[in-house]
């Protein structure tokens, strides 16, 4: 009679660890089963077999020379097996593997990517794969691990996972070449009577300055812009090369700032700008890249 693989199996385990325990009882409390369970689990065994496997006795269980010989391939087979799962259980705890990110762009170039670069470093079996796009993407719908939000709904969909990272801090500033053509304002009225650079969305609306009032408010105003660009990192370049003032964040131009390239205006006018999440599917939060990602995305980004 030819067997199916899984028929093959049938009283194996219980075979073995009667052999190993000595008796039926003992390996019925080692196995959760009967006495009877596994007697009768092992006779079944030998009826398909047509070899006496024990000689059974009051007092134990003893191998014939058949079931001596038949112990040997049975106990090597269950050993392969239990090494087989734990190499499988080993490797689902891997950081290995695809990984789709999705990055606002200035923000992924220029804070994400070092981050991810590390990771990478650190983890060789990782295959990143990151999209720039400022627009939002349906993660579920374009298969992304891991996408970072800039402003957008406080809402969340069921099937979303996010963490909250800061929010950006975010100034005003010109090139000091700028300033010393034009001055340095010393007011809000100064501040708006000089060239604007502004940050100008796909609709053609751009988006308005923000300022912080005495009483902790914020106003908010729409711009007439000397400039209007469609990408942060160009307002930088317009600021840097003398044609106005810009409201930047300053994870943008942290280096800028710290050369001197670019000075910070009225301070005091400085505001809180858009949250930042982390956001991935709920069913992935459980992989181990995907939370191996997210916890180095948090230790690593600077936001403010």
């Amino acid at each position: 009679m030819t067997l199916i693989p899984s028929e093959r199996l049938k009283g194996i385990e219980a075979f073995v660890c009667a052999a190993d325990a000595g008796s039926f009882t003992a390996a019925g409390a080692r196995l959760n089963l009967t006495n009877s369970a596994v007697s009768k689990s092992v006779a079944r065994l030998e009826a398909r077999l047509g070899s006496r496997l024990f000689d059974r006795t009051t007092r134990r269980l003893a191998l014939t020379d058949a079931g001596a010989a038949f112990y040997e391939t049975c106990a090597r087979v269950l050993g392969d097996l239990a090494d087989a799962e734990a190499v499988l259980a080993a490797q689902r705890s891997e950081i290995v593997g695809r990984l789709k990110l999705d990055v606002p762009v200035a923000f992924g170039r220029m804070q994400v990517m070092p981050v991810l670069l590390a990771f990478a470093e650190q983890h060789p079996g990782v295959r990143p794969v990151v999209t720039f796009t400022d627009r939002v993407v349906d993660i579920i719908e374009e298969s992304v691990d891991v996408a970072i939000r800039i402003g957008g709904s406080e809402v969340w969909a069921d099937n979303l996972g996010h963490r909250y990272l800061g929010r950006e801090r975010v100034i005003f500033c010109a090139a000091p070449g700028y300033l010393a053509r034009r001055g340095t304002p010393a007011s809000v009225e100064a501040l708006t009577a000089l060239d604007c650079i502004l940050y100008g969305r796909a609709d053609g609306s751009t988006i308005a300055w923000r300022f912080a009032d005495t009483a902790g408010g914020i106003e908010q105003r729409t711009m007439d812009g000397r400039i209007v660009l469609g990408s942060a990192e160009a307002q930088v370049g317009a600021v840097k090369a003398g044609f106005g003032v810009a409201q930047l964040a300053t994870w943008l131009i942290k280096d800028e700032l710290a050369r001197g390239e670019l000075i910070e205006i009225l301070p005091e006018l400085a505001t809180i700008g858009l949250p930042l999440h982390l956001v991935w599917p709920r069913s992935r939060q459980l992989s181990p890249k995907v939370d191996a990602l997210i916890e180095a995305l948090t230790a690593g980004l600077e936001i403010a």
